[in-house]
């Protein structure tokens, strides 16, 4: 599927205060976007709260700069009885659109909580 044939979940231009000293981006922010990301995913998937319980594979590929768009798409891959894997990628838009790169991927474990954040089983539909 590319990209003009799917919908971010997220779309976000990083600021100035989340540069690191090399003057990319921090990782942690990347990753913090992909888990907002994945969440939302997974939680439509489980019709409610889910939490984060594993990064089985995450990759950094290529530097994201300021002033980048950050496209953040996100599916479920799998689902097993109380938990997801959810694909998350990450394409950033330089030159105002003109350019886009893809500069990370990975794959984020959610587990479905109940009403006292216990895990609890997805339904299988």
């Amino acid at each position: 599927m590319t990209d003009l044939e799917r919908a971010p979940i997220l779309r976000v231009i990083p600021g100035p205060t989340d540069i690191n000293a090399n003057g990319h981006i921090f990782g942690g922010w990347v990753l913090s976007q992909m888990d907002i990301a994945a969440g939302i995913v997974a939680s439509r998937r489980a019709r409610g709260p889910v939490a984060t319980v594993a990064i089985e594979a995450m990759k950094f590929i290529a530097p994201i700069h300021l002033r980048d768009l950050i496209s953040v798409y996100a599916e479920v891959e799998r689902v097993g009885r109380t938990s997801m894997g959810v694909r998350i990628e990450v394409v950033a838009h330089r030159d105002l659109g003109a350019t886009e790169v893809k500069v990370t991927e990975g794959l984020f474990t959610f587990v479905a909580l109940d009403a006292n954040n216990r895990p609890r089983a997805v339904d299988q539909g």
